[in-house]
């Protein structure tokens, strides 16, 4: 199996104020720059990553997510993670970081639950 290659996509959401960031591949150490730029980048009421290709994150991507979720507490935006597998979700949950974060199935499910 061919290891999936990292990338980054910012876009809209369907709903005013609301950018999403759609991640690819594995978060890792060495992968993080093109993530960190585009969550600095967006600066809407809402954020939605999109976690849905990520196969697994390491210790470096817990760390880039809380400091996501401190930027937007900070700015007073929602910030949400979707379509978390369970091997992420677990990683989450050992690092106990995981009840920082609201967490949806999807990203339409996000994009609903994080209406103004």
């Amino acid at each position: 199996m061919e290891p999936t290659t990292f990338k980054v996509e910012g876009r809209a959401g369907s709903r005013p104020g609301q950018h999403i960031v759609k991640v690819s591949g594995a978060i890792r150490y060495g992968a993080l720059e093109p993530l960190q730029a585009a969550i600095q980048a967006a600066a809407p009421d809402s954020l939605i990553l999109d976690l849905t290709d990520v196969p697994y994150v390491d210790s470096s991507a817990v760390g880039v997510l809380v400091q996501a979720y401190v930027s937007c507490r900070k700015a007073q935006r929602k910030l949400a993670l979707a379509g978390v597998n369970g091997r992420v979700q677990n990683v989450l949950h050992l690092a106990s970081v995981d009840i920082l974060f609201t967490t949806f199935e999807s990203v339409s499910e996000a994009e609903k639950g994080l209406q103004n």
